[in-house]
This record gives structure tokens, sequence and C-alpha cells, in this order.
């Protein structure tokens, strides 16, 4: 802040207090300890005359406490400008002091799970009860407290992955974020081909419909859809394409819900957790997450779906 608008802040700040002491002064009827007068006003409701009273005492000194605490705290905080207070305080040198205390008491702890592999860290309790609370205090207002997603979030339970669930790619999902998007196909489709390519991609996941129109949504779909889903509707991985076949559907697999997703596209995104993490935690909510579709501690990648996605 330059000197200018430094003097500018002081001087408005100090005024606005001065004017709320003058103001309380000036609107009291009478001197703190004395009584004041009971002055009749016009107003009488119901047989009730209405007084000009003042303030009750206490009541007048919490106003005057209030003023001389403002003054107080900008003597020895931060509020008038560019003048440090007295105490030195600040926000940043508070946060660092927090962080530094943070790392004293609980960096030992992630360092000694650091350098575990995840699938080890998945079997260890102590572990997974670390990786479950910062889950819960991170991941849980998208994924819900049990982990289970909704309508445009993954279920993180049930062993399908977009974007595969090894521990590694686990982990890069919470480090590095991913981005998942699918552009509208409509153009590309034709709105006289919609309804057929639905069908079609229903029946790669087992639903009946109309053989007709899954005849016809298969030629579409294999000159349209098969770069990012594949020939056999399998997905993709690497691009983070979902599985057509396994009834698992992050935005519904409703006729309806796959129409909307040929029509207007989806973009998924999954934030990079690295700076608010750190790799240490990240690491143990890796575990904690892998732990949730291997339950019963086999090895990584015994339990993971052929069609991981």
């Amino acid at each position: 802040m330059s000197t200018g608008w430094s003097w500018f802040v002081i001087i408005l700040t100090l005024l606005a207090i001065a004017g709320c002491a003058w103001l309380l002064m000036w609107a009291r009827t009478a001197r703190l300890g004395e009584p004041g007068p009971r002055e009749a006003l016009a107003g009488d409701y119901d047989g009730i005359q209405e007084l000009n009273m003042p303030l009750p005492r206490w009541w007048l000194g919490l106003f005057v406490g209030s003023i001389l605490f403002s003054l107080v705290y900008l003597v020895l905080y931060p509020g008038l400008g560019n003048f440090p207070g007295l105490l030195g305080w600040t926000s940043s040198g508070q946060y660092q002091q927090s962080a530094e205390e943070w790392q004293r008491r609980f960096g030992p702890i992630y360092a000694r799970f650091a350098g575990m592999p995840i699938d080890e860290l998945a079997r260890n309790p102590a572990a997974v009860a670390i990786g479950a609370r910062l889950f819960a205090n991170n991941c849980s207002t998208c994924h819900g407290a049990d982990a289970r997603g909704g309508t445009g979030y993954p279920n993180l339970t049930d062993g399908v992955w977009k974007w595969g669930g090894t521990p590694d790619h686990i982990e890069k999902s919470i480090v590095e974020g991913r981005d998942g998007m699918m552009p509208p196909f409509i153009a590309a489709v034709g709105e006289e081909n919609v309804g057929a390519v639905v069908a079609y991609v229903q029946s790669l996941s087992g639903k009946q419909v109309d053989p007709s129109l899954k005849a016809a949504g298969e030629a579409k779909y294999k000159a349209v859809c098969i770069a990012c889903h594949g020939m056999d509707g399998k997905g993709n991985i690497a691009l983070g394409a979902p599985d057509l076949t396994d009834d698992d559907w992050l935005y519904g697999g409703s006729a309806a819900a796959i129409e909307e997703g040929l029509r207007k596209g989806r973009h998924g995104i999954m934030p990079a957790h690295r700076d608010l993490l750190g790799i240490e935690r990240a690491h143990l909510i890796a575990a904690y997450v892998f732990s949730l579709s291997h339950q019963d501690g086999a090895p990584a990648g015994q339990q993971v779906s052929a069609n991981q996605r």
C-alpha cells in the first residue's frame, strides 16, 4: 500500500471511531451514573404512554468499551494502513507458524508411510485410518462420505475405473488431476441417427433394444465413436473414455442420459491436489481409495476389473 493510501486509511478509520464516540455522547440523554428525564412523547398505545428514556448504563458501557477495545486493538495489531502494530502480528506469519507446528507434529507420521507401496499401505490399518480422515476432509464433497459418488462423480468402491485402478493410476489422479471430455457429437452422428446410436450403446451393456435400431446404430458407432471407446466399446484409460459394456454409468445409462451425452457432450474435471495435499498425504489417500475396492487385501492388480476405466 502506498504512503498516501496508508494515511487515507488511517485518517478514515480514526475519524469513523471518533464519529461513533461523538454520536454516542450526543445521543445520550443523561450522563453516566445519573438518572435520565422521563420525557413523555406523543405516542399513546392502548393506554401505555411512550417515554424517552436514556440507555441503560450497562448498555452504554458496552458501547464505550467497544470503542476503547478498537483503539487498543489498532495499536497492537495491523489495521491502520501500513502501521504493523506493536505486536508485529501478520496472517502470513501465523500461517507459517501453524504450518511449522503441523509439520513438527505430523510430518514424521507421513514420512514413515511415504516410502511404502500403496497396495501395502492399503493393508495397514493405521495408514488406512489416516487416509480415510484425509479423504473425508478433502474428497468427500464430490465423492461422498462413503466414496460412492453420484451422478458425474465416480464410485470409488466398485473396482471400475475410467483412468485405471492400479495404485499408480489412482495416485496420479489425485496428484495431477484428470480432465475428461466428450465433445457433442450430434453433428457427426446426425439428428436422424441419434436414437439408433443410443440403442446400440445400450446393447453393449446387455440391454434389450430394437434389433433394427441396433444394426443402424452399430454402423454409425464404428464410424464416429471407436476412436475413443474402441471397436468393442471397452473404452481407453489413457483418454478416460469409459467402458460401455459393463452397465456402470457415470451420468446414467438411460436412453435419455446417453442421448444427452451425445447432444451436449460431457466434461468432468478432477482438480489436481498436489499443492493442496502434498505428495505424502496424497499417497495415503490413494492407499485408502485403493483399499475400498480391495477389501480382502489382494495385491495390486488382482481385483481390478479387466475393463479398467
